[in-house]
């Protein structure tokens, strides 16, 4: 069943182009007229108290009103911010879902796969959305946050942007299609991004495939100005020859940009390149954990304050999870955007069921001590069964028939839409 078709959640139809009322809803809708008598969906995150962290109810909400819009001819693009001035969205709302994997259910997680198959859902929608949505990617983006990042057509950044995917910190592995967008950066930056959760900038996102555009975090207004000011008619009198995606770009490129921090993705991507080519996983651990292996092999790399703190993260980051970021980067490589979701399902699924995960989240977020005891260390998972143990984390848990993304591996995918 759609997210759409799922009545669980209340939506009102009415809300299609006038947007919704109510200021405490998770995800606020509106409509901006532009200077050609067209409309701009403005879609918000609302739960900034949390970071805007991205629940199954944004979930469902973003999806029906996407797919709402999508029909509405009058309606030409769509911008996707979050609420406050802190965060466009810093991971998922993992509170229930950690309640769930603590009442040892049945596997697989009922709430697991709700929440995780409704999070990957929208991905998919937004990906192959036919009008451009635009991301203000303004402050932390994290997990499930850097999942809506991927999915929009056009992404801007700012001088505030921070983005990383901490999954190590808790137990988890670099989901919310980050299996697919982790395997689009350049020279392996993304493997070392996804075993370190290093945190990155704006031109770091602009080197990584990530964003396009960077503008000043004050400048929301004359975004929206000039994205409502652009000729939308002309797209209807073209033919569609012109089409809408050219015209956000169009707009977005007159907005003055920014000066941003510089990357440190650009600055090290060859040390990067060389790390995650020394050899398995066993070899870049090894350098990873010590000082002096890691030091020899390149002192202005291993001296950089940024590198350090992603080191330690990765030292203190759960082993299981370094060897499900590992075996998912090399083993998605030629597979479909949602072939690789349906992935991530399963291993999601299994991580549920799994101790790290719960652990992870403990002692992170829950007890709050810091102090997680990860299940294995990552000479285990190396060992024969360790590597068996990580490569049931891909198996389908469910029965026959009943893999919620199932029509995706057909004729149903619709990137096969796009094979001819």
């Amino acid at each position: 069943m759609s997210a759409a078709n799922d009545s669980k959640y209340h939506f009102d139809s009415n809300t299609d182009l006038s947007g919704n009322s109510d200021p405490n809803a998770a995800v606020l809708f509106a409509t901006e007229t532009t200077a050609s008598g067209h409309l701009i969906g403005i879609m918000t995150l609302n739960s900034p108290k949390s970071l805007n962290a991205l629940s199954v109810e944004m979930c469902h909400l973003l999806s029906q009103q996407l797919e709402q819009w999508q029909s509405k001819s009058q309606l030409v693009a769509i911008l996707l911010k979050g609420a406050g001035d802190k965060a466009f969205c810093a991971g998922g709302d993992i509170r229930k879902l950690y309640d769930s994997m603590s009442d040892s259910p049945p596997f697989p997680n009922p709430y697991a796969t709700e929440f995780f198959s409704n999070e990957y859902r929208l991905y998919r929608q937004m990906h192959f959305y036919p009008k451009p949505i635009i991301l203000w990617g303004d402050g932390i983006i994290m997990g499930g946050g850097m999942g809506l990042m991927a999915s929009c057509s056009h992404r801007i950044v700012t001088e505030r942007t921070r983005f990383a995917m901490p999954e190590m910190t808790i137990g988890l592995f670099p989901d919310a299609s980050g299996s697919w967008f982790l395997q689009h950066m350049p020279a392996k930056t993304g493997l070392f991004l996804g075993l370190t959760g290093a945190q990155c900038n704006g031109n770091d996102a602009l080197l990584s495939n990530l964003a396009e555009y960077g503008v000043a975090s004050s400048d929301y207004d004359a975004v929206l100005q000039q994205l409502l000011a652009s000729d939308w008619q002309a797209m209807f009198d073209s033919g569609y020859l012109l089409t809408a995606h050219n015209i956000v770009s169009e707009a977005l490129a007159k907005q003055p940009t920014v000066e941003l921090a510089a990357s440190k993705l650009a600055m090290h991507w060859s040390s990067i390149q060389r790390l995650m080519n020394s050899g398995g996983l066993a070899a870049i651990d090894a350098l990873l954990q010590d000082d002096q292996a890691l030091a020899q092999f390149d002192s202005n790399f291993a001296n950089d304050s940024w590198v350090q703190r992603a080191v330690q993260t990765y030292r203190q980051g759960c082993p299981v999870t370094a060897a499900l970021a590992y075996t998912l980067y090399h083993k998605v490589k030629l597979l479909s955007l949602e072939q690789i979701l349906y992935l991530e399902l399963n291993v999601a699924v299994h991580c549920a069921a799994n101790p790290d995960f719960r652990e992870g989240v403990r002692a992170l977020l829950i007890d709050k001590d810091k102090s997680p005891q990860w299940s294995r260390s990552l000479a285990e998972c190396l060992t024969a069964e360790g590597r068996s143990y990580i490569e049931e984390h891909l198996d389908n848990p469910y029965t026959a028939t009943t893999h919620p993304l199932s029509e995706w591996l057909g004729l149903n995918a619709l990137s096969a839409q796009y094979v001819r």
